[in-house]
This record gives structure tokens, C-alpha cells and sequence, in this order.
């Protein structure tokens, strides 16, 4: 039964090249990666399909092992078309784990799904779209249709998109940020009048610490283990506050040193490395704030919060009635740990805060946000070189997205523009997040899905409700470069579409066209693609969206619809000449230009070597918040992290039995971004050839007389009388708090309730999920990992 597993001594060095190259090679293009991957992140390049880390343009070599697992999946040589689809029926394909799906190749014609066969069949793409148009202009409500998109899409296509759909008059655009870093926005937005980090890649240079908070970079962003690795070496205090040991963010070698390549030697990275329990950061940064107010006054700002902040009386307040048992319960760490941490914090002139998911999926996220900004206001790190707020995003132009109006409750401002260029009156109505469009499906309120990327039927909570969401629709249609899940939840019409990728050539009608994106620190840069399109028969989600809205725009029943919105938009999007944008992507950045408040100039300042920035309101001390100043928030510790049931530590089994309650955390392998599994392994955490883990502490699992390599089931809590269970997971032994366990998604998103989410936010509550754990009588292989 033996599970032993051994944890490399530091991340990156030789064994990051080894898997870089080993991906490159079975790409089956690989002279082609080779040259893809000199172009990654270079301005005359294209942009990393992987992170939105910012890009360091000094040096030949601009990618990380990750980025380039990200660049050989997408080009391949593998392809997926007609052939492949009349082999295998959906039922068969469902039963395909989801890296044997995506590992089958490029998606290289359009497809429709025949129910009487269960086959899907080719399509041509003038169909497709009268299929599309034919099915949105069948409509009663302009709200039964949920315009999905994932971080990948370009700004040009996001904004097409998003005008697309208002105009067809819904906001109904649930994306990928719903699911995580939505708390993120929500959370700066209320404090600073902004949703987005306050600082620049260059803020990394002169910070004289930096505080990590649930993040894994180097696993999720490994470029920014650079950033973190040369901020040590000149001296800077990294503290880490992260559920679980991992091995990046205590020493990493980096690729590019020989010395550290060819060599043991490696940078140590964290100065402190706390591990507090699960939903505990609120805690712990409580704790932090309390010290300061009680006992170093001197570590205050009071210059800054008189000039520029609210609510300050009443936060301290709550922190004093905050007490220190409470804070030491609930966060998991000694007084003395936390206390060390504040006198770094305090004792430095400039202090970077940066989070991932390890924050933004409880249900009090947006409260335990608030918390780390409580502290930055509280010492007056923000708007100063080295100092400020730095949400990590995840997908490469999540961020960009948000910005081009993927939105469900768009500000009457961003309207405001859209009206008035186009003299129309676009809806004002708040549309669908992710949870409420799965739940809108179920009902079948909701009868069309349209997916710009992304595999939604992967990344979201409650499988078991997601898949028959999604199955619900009358017509799916999904934008994709690779097959997956999402296609496979069918039972009326569907259409997969295949577009270009990133690394590709995009040409048009006025020639070779770049896209752009915006970076996690809020660049904007252009891209460009110089790989041959892996089919003539992929065509750009630009062009995809231009034409969709094309088709039904001008389709003979569109003036005949009911509704008012239907007469206010119709002019104005029969008036937009949809195929010379998909012509020539400047005439979409004109529109931006003209409707985005700080794309001025925009075709122009792409060609800058570095793109241009948009800059922070915040960064300049300008407040967006109803009170123009930046606010304190004086929210209590909550009496409880988890979020669907009591916070007693037992429950009664269903055979008389006590079962203590865990909380477990779902996260990504290091062979994994986002819903993409690269491979089988986890190498950062010495797992080979598996993905049924389930990482505990030793003691618990002594305490539940587990042993290692153990197969055990898991069944989650929750107050909806649901059963949720999952089976055939084996135990490894970990280095993690008592009572707090870890396993990989989206293998544990059947765990997680649809119902669960986080306040204001509405993320699913992946990083708190309470459950039992029992030993397996019947091993089952789940549908998610195969």
C-alpha cells in the first residue's frame, strides 16, 4: 500500500528544462516550438497562451517551463476532425479521461451534433452560423442566451463579443473570473475604487518585502518565481502565508543561472513561510493589523489615512475587539509567527501584498481581501514605488477581458460610452454569472450556451448539476482549439467551432492581423502569431464572433422580434459593418478607442516595444468609492470558515459512528493549467502517474487510521440534503495543518456545491469544502480524471 513520495530540494533548475523539452518534442512540431518558443513574450512576438504574468522584455528567452507546455499543446500536429468524430460516438468520448480528450489534438473543422446518431458530423461553417442566428432569432427573451468566455480571448474578440450580445440585449456574460478571482475585484473595487493590483512588474525591483498570500506561482505563474528570486537575491524579505509546503516558494534555481542549473545551488526564497489553516488569512492579517494598533502606533500612517481614508475609528475598533485566542484558533499560527511577520511588514518602507486563489475561493474572500488591503492603508503601502496591492491573475487575458466589458453588472459609466457612440440604449439589467447561468439552465430559464473558449463544464462547481446544465441547452455552441468536456454534455444541438490559437497566423482581408492583451499589471500589448494555422478550416474567434453577429443581425427575422430592446439595438447593430471589423482588427480598436475610457491612440501605442499602461487610480491616490476615499473595512472575524454547515467539529455517521470533518482544498497539479491536465505527474510535489491524490496530514491520518497509499472515498457537507462523493483517492502523507486537506480539481468539483459560494462574490467555495473521509469498499474511477 506504500505511496512514499519525494519532493524535489528546490524547483526549476535542470528538471524544468528536461519537461520543456520533452513537451516541445511530442508536440510532433517541434522545430516549429522550438522557433514558437524564442518568440514567446518578445515584442515582435506573440503573447504566452498560459499566465498573465507581466513580461520582462530584456532577453532572449521570455518563457517558463509552464508557458511552454501552454505553446506545445496548442501547436501540435495532432488534429481532431471529421475522421475522428465518425470513430468515436459522445457517449464513447465521455468516458475518456480529460487529458486523453485535449491529448488527441487540434480541433480543425466545424462540427454539428446529429442526437439520432450521437455522433457529431461536419458542418459548413455558413450553416453554422445560419444554425446560430437561426436559433437566437427563435427567442422570446434576449435572456435565454448565456455568452460564456474564457481568459484566453483576445481584447478585440472579448470586446466584439460583449457589443455582440448587447446589442442582442442581454448582460448575460458569465466568465472564468467568476470562478476565480472574482472576490478580487469585488473586494478592491469597495476599498479602493478600483478592481485591479495597484502595482507594475518594476514595483517587484524596489519593494523591500513581499508578502504571499494562498498562491502557488510556481506551479501557476512560474514566471514570477523570477521576479521573486531576484528581489531576494538584492535583499528583499519574502514572507509566505500558503496552506501547503511548496517547494518553489521556499528555494528555486532558476533555468536561466548556470550555476544554478548545473548545480544543488538555489535562491532561497521565503524569509518566513507560515502555513495557516484553511479560510485562516483573515485571521492572521487581523492578527498583524492588531499588533500595529496596540502596540507599534509608531507603524501607522496617520498622514495618509487622515488625508485619504474612511472608516479607519470603526476598523480599529473591530480589531481591538478582535482577541487574540480568536485569531490564533482560527488562523492556525502562534501569536509569536504572526508577530514576527507584522515586524517585517511594519519595519519596511515598501511592502508588496500579492494572492491567488488561496484567498478568492472561500465564502468571506472578499472579507479576507479587505483584510490585506485593511493593513496596506493601515501603514500607507500603497501608491509608492515598491508598495501596493497585486491580485495574481490566472489566464492570460482574464484581466483584458474584464476590461472590454466581459461583465454581468457593467457600471452605468461603461454603458453610458456604448449609448451614446452607437445611439442606442443597451440593457441596464444585471445578466448571469457563472452559478446563476448553470442554475438558469437547470431550469431551462436559459436556452442557449455560447462558449468563447474555455471548458466551463470542467472548471465549474457540482458536476453532476453542471453537466445537466449544460446538457439542458437546446443549442451549445463551443469556440475551441482542443476537444473537451464542455462538447460532450449534449442531447439536442450542438456546435463545436475551431479557431485559431495564439502561436498561429492570422490573416485577413487587410493582411496579417495582431491581437492584444493586458497583463495581471495592467499593460496592454499586441501579439502576433507566425505559425501556420494547423487547418484552412480554423478560422479566428474574431472572425467567429464577427460573423455570428453578422448572421443575426441581418437575419430576416431580427426586425420581428418583441421586445423594446430588440428596437432600440436593431438599428445600431445592423448599422455596424460586422465583417469589415473581422476584416481589419484596428477598426475594432478604433471602436474601443471611442467607447473605453484610456485607449487613446490605441493602433498607435501597440507598436511601442512594450505596449503602453493604463494605469491605476488608486496608484495616483484617486478614490472611485462612494466616499472618494480609500475605506477601511471593519467586518468581524466570521464565527465560522466553512461555509455549508455547522462549525462543530463532528458528524454523526450514517452508521452511528462519530466522522470528524475535514476541509479540503482543491488545486492544480504542476502538469496542469487551469482545466488543461498536461500529464500525469506532480513533480513539485513528488506525485508520479496520478491524480486520484489526497494529500493529509500525517497525524489526521493516523487519527482516522489510514495508512499511506490508502484508496479512501470523500463525501462533502452541505445543507441541501445533496449527496456528493467521490471515490478511489489515495493517501499521501503531507506536510499540511491538522484538519485541512488537499486534492486536484476538477477530479473534487463534484464535492462542491452549486449553492456554495462566497459573499458579494459568488466564487465557488473550492478552497473550504468540508468533508468525511472513509476508507474505499469499492473503488470507483470518477468521470473527471478518467
Amino acid at each position: 500500500m506504500s505511496n512514499h513520495i519525494e519532493k524535489p530540494s528546490k524547483a526549476g533548475g535542470f528538471p524544468s528544462i528536461q519537461a520543456t523539452l520533452s513537451h516541445v518534442l511530442r508536440s510532433q512540431r517541434t522545430k516549429q516550438n522550438l522557433k514558437n518558443l524564442l518568440r514567446v513574450n518578445q515584442t515582435d512576438g506573440f503573447d504566452c497562451p498560459g499566465c498573465a504574468w507581466g513580461d520582462n522584455k530584456h532577453g532572449a528567452f521570455q518563457f517558463c517551463e509552464n508557458g511552454a507546455k501552454a505553446v506545445a499543446w496548442e501547436s501540435t500536429g495532432k488534429g481532431v476532425g471529421s475522421e475522428f468524430f465518425a470513430e468515436h460516438s459522445v457517449r464513447q468520448l465521455a468516458k475518456q479521461t480529460d487529458y486523453w480528450l485535449e491529448y488527441q489534438g487540434r480541433l480543425t473543422e466545424p462540427m454539428r451534433y446529429n442526437a439520432a446518431t450521437d455522433h457529431y458530423e461536419p458542418v459548413s461553417w455558413n450553416d453554422a452560423f445560419s444554425i446560430i442566428a437561426d436559433k437566437l432569432n427563435s427567442l422570446s427573451n434576449p435572456n435565454q442566451v448565456e455568452f460564456y468566455t474564457s481568459g484566453r480571448a483576445s481584447n478585440e474578440a472579448s470586446y466584439l463579443y460583449q457589443l455582440f450580445g448587447r446589442l442582442y440585449g442581454t448582460n448575460n456574460f458569465p466568465d472564468c473570473s467568476n470562478m476565480c478571482h472574482e472576490a478580487s475585484g469585488v473586494a478592491l473595487t469597495k476599498a479602493i475604487g478600483i478592481g485591479k493590483g495597484t502595482v507594475v512588474l518594476n514595483d517587484f525591483d524596489a519593494a523591500e518585502a513581499i508578502f504571499v498570500f494562498g498562491q502557488n506561482p510556481g506551479t501557476n505563474h512560474p514566471r514570477m518565481m523570477n521576479a521573486l528570486r531576484k528581489a531576494a537575491k538584492h535583499g528583499c524579505k519574502i514572507v509566505t502565508f500558503n496552506n501547503l509546503k511548496e517547494v518553489a516558494l521556499e528555494k528555486f534555481a532558476s533555468p536561466q543561472s548556470p550555476i544554478e542549473l548545473l548545480t544543488p545551488a538555489a535562491t532561497t526564497i521565503s524569509h518566513q513561510y507560515l502555513t495557516p489553516k484553511l479560510g485562516g488569512d483573515m485571521a492572521a492579517v487581523r492578527g498583524m493589523a492588531k499588533y500595529i494598533i496596540e502596540q507599534r502606533q509608531d507603524k501607522i500612517d496617520h498622514g495618509f489615512i487622515e488625508q485619504h481614508s474612511a472608516f479607519f475609528n470603526e476598523y480599529q475598533q473591530s480589531v481591538k475587539r478582535t482577541s487574540w485566542q480568536q485569531i490564533e484558533q482560527q488562523s492556525g499560527l502562534t501569536r509569536a509567527d504572526i508577530i514576527k511577520a507584522t515586524i517585517l511588514f511594519s519595519g519596511s518602507k515598501s511592502v508588496i501584498s500579492c494572492w491567488a486563489m488561496g484567498l478568492t475561493q472561500h465564502k468571506h474572500s472578499v472579507d479576507i481581501i479587505r483584510e490585506v488591503i485593511n493593513l496596506h492603508l493601515l501603514c500607507g503601502q500603497i501608491g509608492k514605488p515598491g508598495a501596493g496591492l497585486c491580485p495574481v491573475r490566472g489566464h492570460s487575458n482574464v484581466q483584458g477581458n474584464r476590461t472590454m466589458g466581459i461583465n454581468e453588472k457593467p457600471s452605468n459609466e461603461f454603458i453610458a460610452h456604448f449609448d451614446n457612440f452607437f445611439e442606442t440604449r443597451l440593457p441596464r439589467q444585471a445578466g448571469h454569472n457563472v452559478v446563476e447561468a448553470l442554475k438558469a439552465l437547470q431550469t431551462k430559464d436559459s436556452k442557449v450556451l455560447i462558449c468563447l473558449g474555455g471548458n466551463l463544464a470542467a472548471a465549474a462547481p457540482d458536476t453532476d448539476f453542471t453537466y445537466q446544465a449544460i446538457r439542458n441547452a437546446e443549442l451549445n455552441v463551443q469556440i475551441s482549439t482542443k476537444l473537451n468536456r464542455s462538447h460532450l454534455q449534449v442531447t439536442q444541438d450542438a456546435l463545436i467551432l475551431p479557431c485559431l490559437g495564439r502561436t498561429e497566423l492570422d490573416i485577413q482581408r487587410s493582411g496579417i492581423q495582431k491581437i492584444t492583451v493586458e497583463d495581471t499589471f495592467s499593460m496592454v500589448h499586441a501579439s502576433t502569431g507566425m505559425t501556420e494555422p494547423v487547418s484552412e478550416l480554423c478560422l479566428s474567434e474574431i472572425d467567429i464572433v464577427a460573423q455570428m453577429a453578422n448572421a443575426t443581425f441581418h437575419h430576416r427575422d431580427f426586425s420581428q422580434r418583441v421586445g423594446s430592446h430588440q428596437i432600440n439595438n436593431q438599428n445600431a447593430a445592423i448599422k455596424i459593418d460586422w465583417l469589415a471589423l473581422r476584416d481589419d482588427y484596428g477598426l475594432i480598436r478604433q471602436l474601443i478607442q471611442n467607447t473605453i475610457n484610456g485607449f487613446e491612440y490605441y493602433n498607435q501605442r501597440i507598436e511601442q516595444p512594450a505596449g503602453f499602461y493604463l494605469g491605476n487610480s488608486a496608484a495616483r491616490f484617486v478614490w472611485h468609492t462612494q466616499t472618494k476615499r480609500a475605506e477601511f473595512n471593519p467586518s468581524n472575524l466570521p464565527d465560522s470558515v466553512i461555509a455549508d454547515c455547522s462549525s462543530d467539529a463532528q458528524l454523526q455517521g450514517s452508521q452511528g459512528t462519530q466522522q470528524p470533518i475535514l476541509l479540503l482544498q482543491s488545486l492544480r497539479s504542476h502538469d496542469q493549467y487551469n482545466t488543461t491536465i498536461y500529464g500525469m505527474d506532480d513533480r513539485y510535489r513528488g506525485i508520479k502517474g496520478k491524480r486520484n491524490i489526497l494529500f493529509i496530514n500525517p497525524q489526521d491520518a493516523q487519527n482516522l487510521n489510514l495508512v499511506e497509499g490508502q484508496l479512501v472515498d470523500l463525501q462533502s457537507i452541505a445543507n441541501d440534503n445533496v449527496v456528493r462523493k467521490v471515490f478511489g483517492f489515495s493517501v499521501v502523507l503531507y506536510d499540511i495543518p491538522q484538519g485541512n486537506i488537499a486534492a486536484y480539481y476538477p477530479e473534487t468539483n463534484p464535492l462542491v456545491s452549486i449553492n456554495s459560494v462566497g459573499i458579494d462574490s459568488y466564487t465557488p467555495t473550492s478552497k473550504s469544502i468540508p468533508v468525511t473521509i472513509t476508507p474505499s469498499t469499492k473503488p470507483v474511477i470518477n468521470v473527471a480524471q478518467g
